[in-house]
């Protein structure tokens, strides 16, 4: 039971400490929205702006500061092997949406996570430019702007968010039965609004990456979501590979239908060992 305390003011610690980090983030993000950062391409077409490196650069300083024995994994640092022997490690997309950002539309956010042994105990996404924040930890509930939330019922008619090639893979009786959201470029953004009972799935393209969901999927799942793969299987953060192939987000019922729906296209089951959907 001592054990078990400790590792719960820890993670309260955690959080806490993330949570301050990810203000004054949001804060020198803001200094660079709505007017023209630097802005370079990267791996073909995805953009990164000096408001990105700015706010990662503070954010590795602060945290790894505080924390010096915690790995480091961020969007915009070189990663290093080295945190691979970390017991927890900062997960962190400086700012999750920059196509947002420099579009100057207000759905981006500052996005960390604690990992440990491949699980995010802690989480925040700061949201300045909607003026919301999310945030848990593994021990409580799910968060916004200090309100305790949680996913929605199943309605009638629910709202898918993802690409239409995935949404395209589902049988047109599903398909026909839900409605779709505009196209939100920030994937944690998108995964909080499933949280907070905005939404009620998202499909989520291969390729994404831990620092675009490991906070957004711990407080989707203490909000009563999950974040699997196609198959069903819950995620592991903070390893070698940090991609992720073709991915569902949502909750009950919802979710066990398409799952269902993309295992039939080759008649695959959807795993219901310890710890999966």
């Amino acid at each position: 039971m001592q054990e078990s305390n400790a590792e719960t003011q820890t993670a309260s610690a955690d959080l806490d400490l993330i949570r301050d980090a990810a203000s004054e983030a949001a804060r020198i993000a803001m200094s660079f929205f709505c007017k023209t950062p630097e802005v370079w391409m990267k791996e073909g077409s995805s953009p990164v702006s000096e408001a990105d490196y700015a706010v990662d650069r503070f954010l590795r300083e602060e945290l790894t500061k505080a924390r010096p024995d915690y790995g480091w994994l961020s969007e915009e640092t070189a990663d290093s092997p080295g945190r691979l022997g970390a017991k927890r490690t900062f997960v962190v997309d400086p700012i999750d949406g920059t196509r947002a950002f420099l579009d100057r539309r207000k759905t981006w956010c500052v996005s960390i996570a604690v990992v440990e042994d491949g699980v995010p105990i802690a989480g925040v996404l700061d949201c300045p430019a909607l003026e919301e924040i999310y945030w848990a930890s593994e021990t409580g509930p799910a968060y916004q702007n200090g309100r305790a939330i949680s996913v929605r019922e199943s309605l009638e008619r629910p709202e898918v968010g993802g690409p239409k090639t995935i949404f395209n893979m589902l049988p047109d009786t599903l398909r026909d039965r839900v409605a779709t959201t505009s196209y939100i470029p920030s994937l944690a953004y998108r995964i909080a609004l499933l949280a907070g009972g905005n939404l009620d799935a998202a499909l989520v393209k291969p390729n994404s990456h831990d620092w675009d969901l490991a906070a957004a999927d711990l407080i989707l799942r203490q909000a009563g979501g999950r974040v699997v793969d196609e198959y069903g299987r819950r995620l592991a953060y903070a390893g070698a590979d940090v991609r992720h192939d073709m991915l569902v987000a949502g909750s009950g019922p919802l979710l066990s239908e398409i799952l269902e729906a993309l295992a039939s296209r080759d008649r695959r089951p959807v795993s219901n060992a310890p710890g999966m959907i």
